[in-house]
């Protein structure tokens, strides 16, 4: 992968992001709630970079990014965002967001539209499947658990019941989620108490009310797979009645689940929609 990892200091944090250098227009895509900055390298292995120059920060409270003991609503996170844009020198961006992230992107789309030229969104919606935090459990079990290696932890990470098939993509992202542990073992870097704030400024927004603000071209790339408990993590019914709200916006279905769409098939899926939506080409795209 030809990419740089900087850090630079925005809203009072240190934020840390990768600078995969393709030729083309910026392409800001943000991760999702327990994730990190190399959640998109298999979009990466799908040739996406080549296209645009996609900048992947890791979201405060992630990855190699501060972690504060407040200050995760999604203004705060939204605010190093626009400080990562100013720093880039950038006036638009082409913005996308998996999951938390393609919550972000919507508030930023709906608050902040003089930024977005187009707006990607993976797996989010006005709401997720009912069933959301159950389905959910099983990732955030992982966290403030200390494991006794990186090789035990990638085994306990390939039992999980999203986890369908792997991908030579996903260790950069595995090998980013934990940090090794002065006394030996590693650990996820994020933890259970972020984690919960974010969840509780996600569940306090009205979302209904941001997305039909949304006027900037979109395009929603729904996940059709179970993720678990035999479901899909966002309903297609869900993902298409969320399209019909914005006044702008394209609908695209792709194999995988919530966490394997990044991934395989799925990523080259993507990849194909993406480049099809911000090149103005509707070839392979399908409206709803």
């Amino acid at each position: 992968m030809n990419n740089a990892q900087h850090t630079v200091t925005v809203n009072n944090i240190d934020l840390h992001f990768i600078d995969h250098q393709g030729e083309g227009p910026v392409l800001l895509l943000l991760h999702g709630l327990t994730a990190n900055a190399h959640a998109f390298d298999g979009l990466v292995d799908a040739g996406l970079s080549t296209h645009y120059r996609m900048i992947c920060p890791d979201l405060r409270g992630n990855g190699l990014s501060s972690k504060p003991a407040t200050g995760y609503t999604v203004e705060d996170h939204v605010q190093d965002i626009l400080g990562l844009i100013d720093h880039l020198g950038e006036k638009k961006v082409h913005l996308g967001g998996h999951s938390f992230g393609g919550y972000l992107g919507f508030y930023m789309a709906a608050n902040y539209p003089s930024v977005i030229d187009k707006l990607v969104i993976l797996d989010a919606a006005k709401s997720m499947n009912p069933l959301a935090p159950q389905m959910l459990s099983k990732a955030l079990a992982r966290l403030d658990v200390t494991y006794p290696g990186f090789d035990e932890y990638i085994e306990h990470v390939k039992k999980l019941p999203y986890l369908t098939f792997w991908d030579p993509a996903m260790l950069s992202y595995y090998r980013a989620d934990v940090e090794d542990l002065p006394q030996g073992g590693v650990k996820p870097r994020s933890n259970l108490k972020t984690i919960t704030e974010k969840s509780m400024a996600l569940a306090a927004t009205k979302w209904t009310d941001i997305i039909q603000k949304i006027g900037v071209p979109s395009i929603l790339i729904n996940a059709l797979d179970n993720y678990t408990m035999d479901q899909p993590l966002l309903p297609d019914a869900i993902a298409k009645e969320t399209v019909k709200m914005m006044k702008n916006a394209k609908y695209a279905p792709v194999e995988g689940n919530h966490q394997t769409m990044l991934y395989g098939s799925g990523a080259v899926q993507i990849a194909e929609q993406v480049k099809a939506f911000l090149g103005n080409d509707d070839a392979g795209s399908r409206t709803q």
